[in-house]
């Protein structure tokens, strides 16, 4: 083999050990630093092992699971009715920001701390109380829906993180988004 085939097979495995490395051990500090937690959280992670470290789960700091989710709230939880979880706009012209606000109530024992809310997609904005709802008392969540470029039958999702057990609840807004070179909607101007 000439010399250059050699270097870039040599520089393919060395990216090959630093991919591995990154996945199974969080790096090679954790290989020369004597501790072999995060490769056995790994390998426990891939075989399906229950045994993994509890405050591994606590962190979120298992190879393989989503970075970007928003952590599961913690401490004791209670629970959230909403007067709705679907709203249907019927139809709206193309450019319109259609909005929704869907009320709930903490029916639970325990504060409500709503941690998240995320719409399936960007045109979808929900806006959620950032401080805790007592027990018994009542918050709301807005949503927008921007109908720019989504002519058509709708049907978007807002997934709400709070101490609930689920964790995740679901809200939902549709209707017909009228095109711009479709007639207008009935009693528009």
């Amino acid at each position: 083999m000439e010399k250059s085939k050699q270097i870039q097979v040599g520089l393919l495995a060395v990216l090959a050990l630093l991919l591995i490395a990154n996945l199974f051990g969080g790096g090679f500090k954790n290989w020369f630093s004597g501790s072999s937690s995060s490769t056995n959280h790994a390998a426990a992670a891939l075989t399906g092992d229950s045994r993994v470290d509890p405050a591994a789960h606590a962190s979120g700091n298992i190879p393989g699971t989503n970075v970007n989710a928003p952590a599961a709230p913690v401490g004791p939880l209670t629970a959230i009715k909403y007067d709705e979880s679907s709203f249907d706009f019927g139809v709206a012209d193309e450019g319109t920001v259609v909005k929704h606000v869907f009320k709930f109530k903490n029916t639970g024992d325990e504060p409500l701390v709503i941690s998240n809310a995320k719409g399936s997609c960007g045109c979808t904005v929900p806006t959620w109380p950032k401080q805790p709802i007592a027990p018994g008392s009542y918050g709301e969540i807005n949503v927008e829906f921007n109908t720019k470029g989504k002519p058509g039958r709708q049907s978007k999702q807002v997934t709400v993180t709070a101490n609930t057990n689920p964790t995740d609840s679901h809200l939902e807004i549709t209707g017909e988004v009228r095109g711009k070179d479709m007639p207008a909607a009935k009693g528009s101007h």
